[in-house]
């Protein structure tokens, strides 16, 4: 089979005084994009792109919890570095925000707008909170007017359910408040991550918002070939990605290769693909190769807690998605979700074999795909879209990461 990829003419990302080439963004993910995980896609990017932290909690940062102060730490080679914070109450953002500017803990500052996870709704938070228009007004006025100049970011979701949209109201206040760019994830709250995203809303999102303030896409780019479509159809100005670099952090250097319209680029696929009528090989990294980065991962994490045996612990959420649709055998996946050290580990890893080459069936959607019945909010939370009221004091989350 022959597939085409052809390269992209766009430009970069700029977020204030921040140039950012190609415009390709690693999504927030709770307990996922810690320094970690930031490093191995950005050691596959080449160092290019931009990469965020996991959610962090205005509150717990003024405050200065232990947890989230190490969540914000980031590694030399980090640059620019980039925050996303969570927040209701205005006051509080702002707090955290100047906070960052005043002690230089980052360079960047995103703001969630898109967290479906009950916890986060059912305090008025997340995806929950562009509902009320004003409080997301007051939010989005504090953070950027405490900034010092720093670029402040919103992400999305389209809204809360198909009668109860507000991504368009959302993003035109943002715009009028002064957001340095607006990533959208094309679907609804109560649509967690389940079906197909939305990516005419990302379109029209593009549409109404004014060009000096990028448009962001955010949703099923499982693939380079789905940056350069949703690109293509939305006329957005960059592309973020969650889901599809989870156990594939290789997924940054085939995007990079793509906008920069390289002969080659790493996508693990047995096709051969073809930029601009050219026929060029493609990377197709066996199982020692993806092994390799899973030992590192692991490594990496370690080395970042503190302590080698509670990083291969933590790593163990991330076994099932490196080795999809690689024929590994029930009990030795078993047994590498279980390993305790990295001596166990990388001998679990050994004896699978090494030589097996990456299997189609790897390729396409993978992580979280469920839907909510319901989305959980404050009691009263639909009356009125525009009651400014703030959620009370204990809807900001004293801990970070999810």
């Amino acid at each position: 089979m022959t597939t085409t990829v052809e390269a992209l003419t766009t430009a970069p990302l700029k977020l204030g005084g921040i140039q950012v080439w190609p415009p390709v963004v690693l999504a927030p993910m709770a307990g996922i994009t810690n320094a970690p995980f930031r490093t191995l896609c950005r050691e596959q990017s080449g160092g290019k792109g931009l990469f965020v932290s996991e959610m962090i909690t205005s509150r717990a940062l003024v405050e200065r919890d232990r947890k989230t102060m190490r969540l914000i730490g980031f590694d030399a080679s980090e640059t620019p570095r980039s925050i996303q914070l969570y927040g209701v109450d205005p006051v509080t953002v702002g707090r955290a925000v100047r906070m960052i500017a005043d002690e230089d803990l980052a360079d960047h500052i995103d703001l969630n707008f898109g967290c479906p996870v009950p916890k986060v709704t059912r305090k008025g938070g997340g995806s929950a909170l562009p509902y009320k228009r004003n409080l997301l007004r007051d939010i989005l006025r504090q953070a950027v007017g405490n900034a010092g100049g720093l670029p402040v970011t919103m992400k999305m979701r389209k809204g809360i359910d198909d009668d109860h949209m507000t991504y368009l109201d959302a993003g035109r206040i943002g715009a009028e408040e002064g957001v340095s760019a607006i990533a959208l994830h094309g679907r609804t709250a109560i649509q967690h991550y389940s079906g197909v995203a939305d990516w005419s809303a990302i379109a029209r999102l593009r549409e109404s918002v004014p060009d000096h303030v990028p448009v962001l896409g955010n949703g099923d780019i499982w693939s380079a070939d789905d940056a350069v479509r949703m690109v293509r159809e939305t006329g957005c100005d960059g592309v973020v990605v969650g889901r599809g670099c989870l156990g594939r952090p290789w997924l940054f250097k085939e995007l990079v290769s793509v906008f920069e319209g390289q002969t080659e680029y790493a996508r693990p696929s047995p096709a051969t693909t073809l930029v601009r009528g050219a026929p060029r090989r493609t990377f197709r990294p066996d199982f020692s190769y993806v092994a390799g980065v899973m030992h590192r991962h692991a490594q990496l994490l370690g080395e970042w807690i503190g302590d080698e045996k509670h990083g291969v612990v933590d790593f163990r959420k991330h076994v099932a998605w490196y080795t999809k649709g690689f024929s590994v055998g029930s009990e030795l996946r078993r047994a590498l979700a279980l390993a305790s050290s990295l001596d166990e580990l990388a001998e679990h890893l050994a004896a699978v074999d090494q030589d097996q080459r990456w299997p189609e069936s790897a390729d396409g959607p993978r992580g979280r795909t469920s839907g909510a019945n319901r989305v959980v909010l404050p009691e009263g939370w639909l009356d009125d879209p525009y009651d400014c009221a703030v959620p009370s004091a204990d809807a900001e989350l004293d801990t970070s990461g999810g």
